[in-house]
């Protein structure tokens, strides 16, 4: 369950005070040049950057415009493909299989939702998995296209060519932080859900190792397995991240690393016993119809009550209201489209070089 607690410190998704606000549109439209000029076609283009932008603008700071400097230096030495198509493994009608050849994440996601809308109302029930695609970004900004039509949604991703989570009681990585998300019709705004199976991420470790910054709590193991809250022994060591649970009940985050791990990998056929390379991502996709089963409206009634149920729990103290998953982003996100996307100066900062290597200039912050 989610909250809101006044003095409560939120760790991935931080609006500091040295961030600038942008105009959404703008922004989009800039970064969406800066991409095509990189090198990037159109439609993978578009998919990539909306990705970026709304991770940004609903708080996802670690899968923003952080990461579009990553992506130019990626598109440059031609480490994932720009051209072709996903070849088709298996089709079923309602199950489908894919190898995403290496190619973006956001536009495999996308084309697979796609595809899950055209079948949907024959099937009730549609599933798609990635083999060997790029890089996804945050999940959660692919719920909405489904939630909006009424359409319950699982979406999961592993990259079976890294490792930063040990096993519950190990020292040594094998899973990656393999998030899990789901979106959840009601008859007003979804449940939108975006977990990882890890306490926090490795890109999250990243800046606060650059920023020079620890955690608030044990979060790490380093490499003899003695905790740590310096992302240091993970970025710079042989260290690794802790299931979610920590210590004392990490056996439930590794339980979910290795359920995502056979979703993305077990079903799609090619996972870390190929020992890949690079930057690989393999994708879980379910998109359900309730009609297919009790009925759309008696789903988003139970949604409804349940939802409701949550909102109206007395809070503990120093808590000022019990909220459900998606609240938070769905604030910022209008925040967003109205205020302009906050961005962290650091981000700009790094980000006005790209645009200056293409005789282009970053917008004017509001």
């Amino acid at each position: 369950m989610q909250y809101e607690n006044e003095g409560q410190k939120m760790h991935t998704e931080t609006h500091t005070s040295s961030a600038c606000r942008y105009d959404m549109e703008a922004l989009t439209a800039a970064v969406l040049e800066l991409f095509l000029k990189a090198g990037l076609p159109a439609p993978m283009a578009r998919d990539v950057v909306a990705s970026l932008i709304y991770a940004d603008a609903i708080g996802h700071s670690t899968h923003g415009l952080a990461i579009a400097p990553w992506y130019l230096e990626e598109i440059a030495s031609g480490s994932f493909n720009v051209s072709g198509s996903h070849d088709v493994i298996s089709d079923r009608g309602a199950c489908v299989a894919w190898r995403g050849n290496r190619l973006a994440g956001a536009w495999l996601i996308n084309r697979a939702i796609d595809l899950c809308l055209e079948r949907i109302d024959r099937h009730g029930v549609v599933t798609v998995t990635i083999g060997e695609g790029y890089h996804t970004g945050a999940l959660a900004t692919y719920l909405p296209r489904l939630t909006e039509r009424g359409l319950l949604v699982i979406l999961a991703c592993s990259g079976p060519a890294a490792q930063g989570v040990a096993p519950f009681g190990g020292t040594r990585g094998v899973f990656t932080p393999n998030p899990l998300a789901a979106g959840i019709p009601t008859h007003a705004d979804p449940v939108l859900l975006d977990i990882s199976c890890s306490i926090t991420t490795i890109k999250r470790s990243a800046q606060m190792a650059e920023a020079g910054c620890t955690f608030d709590a044990d979060w790490l193991l380093d490499e003899n397995g003695t905790p740590s809250r310096d992302p240091n022994v993970l970025i710079g060591g042989q260290g690794t991240l802790m299931p979610v649970g920590g210590l004392d009940h990490g056996h439930k985050g590794y339980s979910m690393a290795l359920l995502v791990e056979a979703l993305t990998q077990g079903l799609s056929g090619t996972g870390r016993r190929q020992k890949l390379d690079g930057t690989v991502m393999n994708t879980f996709l379910q998109v359900i119809d309730p009609e297919a089963f009790g009925g759309r409206r008696e789903f988003a009634d139970e949604m409804d009550w349940l939802v409701e149920s949550c909102r109206a729990n007395p809070p503990r103290q120093g808590v000022v209201r019990v909220r459900v998953p998606g609240d938070q982003a769905r604030s910022r996100l209008e925040q967003a489209r109205m205020q302009g996307v906050a961005l962290d100066r650091s981000i700009v900062d790094r980000l006005k070089p790209c645009f200056a290597r293409f005789g282009m200039v970053l917008p004017e912050a509001r």
